[in-house]
């Protein structure tokens, strides 16, 4: 596997990480624990470093997988996780809050549930509008200095928030939504991260499973898979939104791929401190996601990707209102 820096730090990891979030949260019923560890440890296996978790995983749970599969493979591998919610007492999440202390509170128990020492990448998970950036970077520069936190990350964040983030305690990533499905970040965001000397770390890059061509309007989701609330994955827009899984497979099938790979090697092509972290629940998704690594897109096939994707209006919003709330734009 090919490696990567994130930006001007110096954060080396594998060219496609693991995003962890699907095995324990969010997709459908939780894996079972040992099959989720197993599909990690193969992840390491086959070169990859970079894997991708957070308390509201579960919440919890996703961390403790994570920090149980990987605690053999401490020294080769990247954790990164975030903060940024509020649970009760019962651990039920309940909303936001960056106040400097819960951060700490939190920031303690996530060193437990990894088993780590220090946490390689922490990422504020979503802005909280009731505290200065400037308070939440402060808090996150203080950690790094006494040794629980690497690196610090935004996640959903938008340019005026970074800059003053950076400002405070210098950003090694910003974890958003991109994909072929989703290119809102490439008007503002990705011109302020390559300024800035900021990686970036797409979440969904197959468009949470859209982009692999395994799902139309017809296809069924489990009842606790949050894709029903999610108004681009109603029926209607499913079935509106085929045009960009075609284009997807029209160039898969001239490079001899899958549509996965290709939307994997559109991300990968687009910038070389650009680091996708696609999730799978299942090995041979893993295998075939990894191979999105090596398939090659010249200029010229980018080029036509954006022209024909650029003909395409994709329908329905990628949130629940709820949801959408918390995206810091």
């Amino acid at each position: 596997m090919q490696k990567r820096t994130l930006g001007n730090s110096n954060l080396e990891v594998s060219a496609l990480g693991l995003g962890c979030m699907g095995l324990s949260f969010g997709f459908g019923p939780a894996t079972d624990t040992q099959e989720a560890i197993a599909l990690i440890r193969a992840a390491v296996e086959r070169g990859v470093t970079f894997f991708d978790t957070a308390q509201v995983y579960g919440p919890f749970l996703n961390e403790e997988v994570v920090g149980e599969a990987l605690e053999p493979f401490r020294e080769q591998v990247v954790i990164a996780t975030k903060f940024g919610f509020d649970f009760d007492a019962a651990g039920k999440q309940i909303g936001l809050s960056s106040r400097p202390e819960h951060i700490r509170q939190m920031t303690e128990g996530s060193l437990k549930r990894l088993r780590v020492d220090a946490i390689d990448l922490y990422y504020q998970h979503r802005v909280d509008p009731n505290v200065p950036i400037e308070d939440v970077a402060g808090t996150i520069k203080e950690l790094i200095e006494e040794g629980k936190v690497k690196h610090f990350g935004l996640s959903e964040a938008g340019v005026g928030t970074i800059r003053r983030a950076h400002a405070v305690q210098p950003v090694t990533a910003l974890q958003s939504e991109y994909s072929l499905f989703w290119r809102e970040p490439e008007e503002k965001i990705l011109p302020a991260l390559e300024e800035l000397g900021i990686g970036f770390v797409p979440f969904s890059p197959l468009g949470k499973g859209f982009l692999t061509g395994k799902i139309d309007e017809t296809t069924a989701f489990d009842p606790t898979d949050f894709r029903n609330t999610v108004p681009r994955f109603s029926a209607e827009n499913r079935k509106a939104n085929q045009a960009v899984v075609d284009l997807v497979k029209r160039i898969a099938a001239e490079k001899s791929a899958t549509p996965a790979q290709i939307a994997l090697a559109w991300c990968l092509a687009k910038k070389p401190w650009i680091v996708p972290i696609p999730g799978t629940t299942k090995l041979h998704r893993l295998e075939e996601n990894l191979g999105g690594a090596i398939v090659t897109l010249t200029e010229d096939d980018l080029r036509q990707i954006d022209e024909a994707s650029s003909e395409i209006t994709i329908q329905g919003a990628r949130y629940g209102e709820g949801s959408q709330k918390m995206v810091d734009r």
